[in-house]
């Protein structure tokens, strides 16, 4: 375990986005309806496939009103456990993609999972429908109105822009489609861009903040869209957006490290506390004890911030002290893809590889299903 304070500074690298999965629904036609396509499927919670052991390949943990854990993976979709029961729903129960890559719940209980492939589906405790389907479904730039986020509203995100879903239906949202030029080469307008969305975060006033592959962060306020690209924010991808307790947003780059933005000033923390990796750009090697390539961010009880990285395990700030937590200290993996505060306040690693781990305040013990 090692602790360092504030020390040099960062050489900020560059870095491929982590993987957003393309599926072959892909459609090249690029048709505007105000409808939204549902393709459902019958699958209750306690007769779907019950399973054992959940998959090693985490990259999203929620934890629903009920109480219900839901755990989704890399490609073996997504597992419910009730601490009596686990089953696992795939792309042959009616899941969009196997690939599971942001998991939400609305006001009235339905689940929604954003899944690689850019699909959407929902589940109602007893259907499990995809409501994406690349030939019906509104495809915009966006009017204001459109990009303004409203209370119980759902983000998703896709290829170049994002999904909006509201009771108006499900609307693609698409960053600077001029720039993309999806019409004149042919493409669909889902394709991988600099504008790749990777993460999304809705703030507690309600502005919406998107973390994109090579753009920085784009936040929208209700009047119109900004592009936060400075400090080495821009290059790299930005891989997760999170606001703590005090109303700072931090955004998670891989490549050029950790942000914090307190609503006035941008800072590179990474570079602050003298953690880059100046060699990742030129040999791609994820150097032991970096804050360089950040996956994931979250904050504990007491305060303090969480940050999951690509190799070398999560580091803990607690205002004045970072501190490194790896495999040595009981972590079940390095590369931590997803941290979760559940409804009781524990936090939980989604790793890559290795399962799920949680800490104690002292020690970390692998979640394994008895």
């Amino acid at each position: 375990m090692t602790q360092l304070t504030i020390s040099a500074l960062l050489f900020t690298c560059l870095i491929s986005c982590k993987g957003q999965v393309q599926s072959d629904n892909s459609n090249n036609k690029e048709e505007r309806h105000s409808s939204t396509a549902q393709t459902s499927k019958q699958v209750n919670a306690f007769t779907a496939t019950t399973v054992n052991a959940i998959d090693k390949n985490i990259r999203s943990i929620f934890q629903d009103k009920n109480g219900t854990y839901w755990f989704g993976t890399n490609g073996a979709g997504v597992y419910r456990y009730d601490k009596k029961l686990l089953t696992q729903f795939t792309v042959k129960d009616g899941l969009a993609d196997n690939q599971v890559q942001s998991i939400q719940e609305d006001d009235l209980g339905n689940i929604w999972f954003g899944t690689g492939g850019f699909g959407v589906s929902k589940f109602d405790g007893k259907n499990l429908m995809t409501l994406t389907n690349t030939n019906n479904i509104k495809i915009t730039n966006g009017s204001d109105n459109d990009w303004k986020s409203k209370p119980g509203d759902l983000w998703f995100y896709a290829g170049g822009g994002v999904f909006r879903y509201s009771n108006q239906g499900l609307v693609y949202l698409e960053f600077n489609p001029s720039s993309v030029n999806s019409k004149k080469q042919n493409k669909s307008p889902f394709s991988l861009s600099r504008y790749s969305v990777y993460c999304i975060l809705k703030d507690k006033k309600g502005n919406v903040w998107f973390g994109t592959q090579a753009q920085g962060v784009c936040h929208y306020d209700g009047i119109s869209l900004t592009w936060f690209a400075d400090k080495g924010l821009a290059g790299p991808a930005v891989l997760s957006i999170f606001e703590d307790s005090k109303g700072s947003l931090w955004f998670g780059n891989n490549g050029s490290g950790l942000f914090r933005y307190d609503g006035n000033t941008l800072i590179n923390f990474t570079e602050e506390k003298g953690l880059g990796n100046k060699d990742f750009r030129a040999t791609g090697k994820s150097d032991s004890e970096t804050l360089a390539r950040v996956y994931s961010i979250n904050e504990d009880i007491k305060g303090n911030i969480w940050i999951g990285t690509v190799a070398v395990g999560v580091w803990k700030y607690d205002g004045n002290v970072l501190t490194n937590y790896t495999t040595k200290d009981g972590l079940t993996s390095n590369a931590v893809n997803t941290i979760y505060k559940d409804n009781n306040g524990e936090l939980w690693f989604g790793t890559d590889g290795n399962g799920i781990c949680k800490f104690n305040g002292t020690t970390f013990t692998e979640f394994i299903i008895e």
